[in-house]
């Protein structure tokens, strides 16, 4: 028997030679009726389906046509496509009904949404017109979804189930609810009873925060640089929706008081702000995720593994340092990197280095010059130059400047470091009291004038008053630039201010808080230096511009965002230091500190690079939207071309944009001849007779235009310029039967009953007021007459569409 006959005999049952026998056992029957398994929840998606639905909307959000439209017009483009049938891609819609999906009043979709959806190109609308002109019925289909149909690999390029169930998903999100013919109801959407003002914003925004979110509800946040004072949260609705943070704020918290969204903030055991979460509790529920009713329950961070102190505990005690290592910051005991708990102490992400500089001590010397200390003779030491042996007070005497601490200038042989504006106060100085050098004319008195008080502005004097010994230090060149700095820096603190009015009070708190660092003027050997590179310059800890130092500028509160670049470096450098220990065990504490150090390098390596291939990407980006922008350009500039060189539909003229200036000029002395002629037919005419109506119409367009032939016939001119002339003739000759006509019917009854009425009305309230009782008189007859005017013109167009249309008039046998 062969091998397969063999196999098939074992599978049956059959014994062949030394086969072991296989059997087949049956599945036992169910215990009972099999559940039928029903439709998903439409909110229920799954990874695929997200993604796939997902970039179908962002590709029709993103067309070139959808450029700075409204969210009703962008919505309504989403609810098109969901309904467009694979069959013939045309969607049949009425105009109410569509707002209806929108939240939106069926006149506005019609005077706004559909005329937006024919400029934009991407959907072309049919429409059938109702009583009153406006559109009823509508047949659209998108280009875009019907161009991508059966294109391989196109976001837009949907099969007939996923339409389904985009459909289905904007049903759960925003649909208005219908009652069926055969009893069914359809219940209304998340958002179907929010109409009005906002509404389509907010369906819009609820709709992509579904497509954004996971099984579990959360909707992951966009990431990089955001506003503090709105928060992540309301960035990442902002983002999806293409508009500003305070945007995304108000629609976020429109979302929130329904209860569609929630923002959860996770807490700290030490109480401080932490992340926050984004979550759409529909979704969750949707999928069955344990614990989705409770979104509004602040989670907690997870516990760090118990290897290292947790940052957001008490501390514990640390391991001793080393002997041979010096901290960088005297005074302050640096605890080992296992046990660090607070990373204000420490000098996170850094190396350590060797002292660089010493203690500033007081000079134990009476006078300070270079010849005390020999004996105390007051002899001279080798190699003296001359007049180094008066006296300090003397007239001679050079005129340095040194530090406080010593008065009368550095000991013979040290050479201070200055800074280059020092060096100029002090080469001023010099020259000014120096023997054998030259002195300007009146320098002093110029000196004395600079140094005489703080600047001319109230602000600025608030602002600089901590620093009054620093600013009399100060030369007249350096006065300026401090004034010039100080003047910037308040202007932008104002800027950032809820109360602009604090900004000088608040750089005053600045310089109180630099020197008390430094330890006061006396030790500010550099005025000008400090104040620019230090006192007047904000030091952010963080990347929120309002930060100084940790605290917020606007409320001079901490600042929140350094907390949590705290927290993040914190847990990077305990990260770090656990990795170490689990990967080299054993280490020495200088070994170990070397291979974190070396860890914490490549992490700030890795982070940076990261940095690059994120500003790469988007200049990718912005140069692609520069160059959607120019093809968009281009476009326009083409169709407008093309119509510049369409041919005149009147005569036939090439280049001429659709109409030439003489046929445009005719067509408007048309209608003005009609006005014309209807001014003179409602004052001669009795309007109840339409064949009088027809004959008087007859009689003056024909002396009308007879009329303007002669004026146009008399100038002469060419027939541009003749086209023109009969345009401006037709115009005037409007004007002066229109003004006959409004004095015809000033002289009425109607109109002398109705001033009348409004003489006597004047009079019986101001019995005396007789020229104001006239004038109102007057303007009333005027409006009367008008009035009249209006109705006559309104009531001769009646007539002639009853005459046109062969309808007798109103109570005709």
């Amino acid at each position: 028997m062969s091998a397969v006959a063999a196999s098939a005999a074992a599978v049956i049952g059959i014994p062949v030679d030394d086969v072991p026998r296989r059997r087949l056992r049956s599945v036992p029957e169910p215990a009972g009726p099999v559940p039928a398994r029903g439709p998903a929840h439409p909110l229920a998606l799954g990874r695929d389906a997200r993604a796939r639905l997902g970039g179908a909307v962002r590709a029709l959000l993103d067309a070139d046509g959808l450029e700075g439209a409204s969210d009703a017009v962008r919505l309504a483009v989403i609810v098109l496509a969901s309904r467009t049938p694979s069959s013939s891609g045309v969607v049949e819609i009425r105009t109410p009904e569509l707002g209806r999906w929108m939240g939106l009043s069926a006149s506005y979709v019609a005077s706004d949404v559909v005329p937006a959806l024919r400029r934009s190109g991407l959907v072309s609308v049919d429409t059938a017109e109702g009583e009153f002109g406006q559109d009823i019925g509508l047949e659209c289909r998108v280009l875009p979804v019907w161009a991508a149909y059966g294109v391989v690999g196109h976001p837009l390029a949907l099969a007939k189930k996923e339409f389904a169930t985009l459909l289905r998903l904007l049903e759960a999100v925003m649909a208005p609810g219908w009652v069926h013919r055969d009893g069914r109801v359809t219940p209304a959407g998340l958002l179907g009873s929010r109409v009005g003002r906002g509404a389509a914003t907010d369906r819009l925004a609820l709709l992509l925060l579904v497509l954004e979110a996971r099984g579990t509800g959360r909707v992951r946040q966009c990431g990089g640089t955001v506003d503090t004072k709105r928060g992540r949260a309301a960035a990442t609705v902002a983002r999806l929706l293409g508009c500003k943070a305070s945007t995304g704020e108000r629609v976020l918290e429109r979302l929130e008081d329904r209860g569609l969204v929630h923002r959860v903030r996770v807490a700290t055991e030490s109480g401080l702000a932490h992340r926050t979460r984004l979550i759409v509790p529909a979704v969750a529920a949707a999928h069955g995720t344990r614990g989705a009713a409770d979104t509004r329950r602040e989670d907690r961070a997870t516990a760090p593994a118990p290897d290292f102190s947790d940052p957001d505990v008490a501390a514990g005690d640390s391991d001793p340092s080393e002997p041979n290592a010096e901290p960088q910051v005297s005074g302050v005991r640096v605890a080992d990197e296992a046990g660090v708990t607070e990373p204000d102490v420490t000098a996170a992400l850094h190396t350590d280095h060797p002292p660089v500089g010493t203690d500033v001590s007081s000079l134990s010397l009476s006078g300070g010059f270079s010849g005390e200390g020999r004996g105390g003779k007051g002899r001279q030491p080798g190699c003296a130059r001359e007049r180094e042996d008066r006296a300090v007070d003397s007239e001679d005497a050079v005129a340095v400047t040194g530090s406080p601490v010593a008065k009368d200038g550095p000991l013979r042989g040290e050479k201070p470091e200055e800074s280059p504006s020092d060096e100029r106060d002090g080469q001023r100085a010099a020259g000014a009291g120096a023997v054998g050098r030259p002195k300007p004319v009146g320098w002093d008195k110029v000196q004395q004038q600079r140094r005489v008080g703080p600047p001319a502005d109230l602000g600025l004097r608030v602002a600089l008053r901590p620093v009054s010994g620093l600013w009399e230090r100060l030369s007249g060149w350096q006065q300026d630039q401090v004034e010039a700095a100080a003047k910037v820096e308040v202007k932008r603190l104002a800027g950032m201010l809820e109360r602009p009015g604090d900004a000088p009070r608040l750089l005053a708190d600045r310089l109180t808080d630099r020197l008390e660092e430094t330890g006061g003027e006396a030790l500010v050997t550099g005025p000008y230096g400090w104040l620019i590179r230090r006192g007047l310059v904000q030091r952010q800890a963080c990347s929120d511009r309002r930060c100084d130092d940790g605290i917020r500028l606007d409320t001079g509160s901490e600042c929140e965002n350094c907390h949590n670049v705290i927290h993040i470096r914190r847990a990077r450098r305990a990260m770090a230091a656990a990795e170490v220990d689990r990967e080299l065990p054993g280490l020495g504490s200088g070994e170990r500190r070397r291979a974190l150090d070396e860890r914490l390098r490549e992490h700030t390596a890795r982070d940076e690079e990261q940095a690059r291939i994120r500003q790469v990407r988007e200049v990718a980006e912005v140069a692609a939207r520069r160059a959607a922008v120019e093809r968009r350009r281009e476009r326009e500039a083409e169709v407008e071309q093309a119509r510049q060189s369409a041919p005149c539909s009147g005569c036939g003229l090439p280049d001429a944009a659709g109409l030439c200036p003489a046929c445009s000029y005719a067509r408007r002395m048309d209608l003005l001849v009609e006005e014309a002629v209807d001014l003179a037919v409602v004052v001669r005419a009795d309007l109840d007779d339409a064949e009088q109506v027809a004959q008087l119409t007859a009689r003056c367009e024909a002396d009308t235009r007879t009329l303007i032939a002669e004026v146009c016939q008399r100038r002469g001119s060419d027939e541009a310029w003749a086209a023109y002339t009969a345009q401006e003739v037709a115009k005037q000759v409007r004007d002066e039967r229109r003004a006959a006509a409004l004095r015809r019917l000033t002289g009425s009854g109607e109109a002398v009953a109705e001033a009348d009425a409004v003489y006597e009305a004047a009079l019986r309230q101001h019995p005396r007021a007789v020229h104001a009782a006239e004038a109102a008189a007057d303007d009333a007859c005027r409006r009367t007459a008008s009035y009249l005017l209006r109705s006559r013109l309104g009531q001769l167009k009646v007539v002639r569409t009853r005459a046109a249309a062969g309808r007798p008039r109103r109570g005709a046998a």
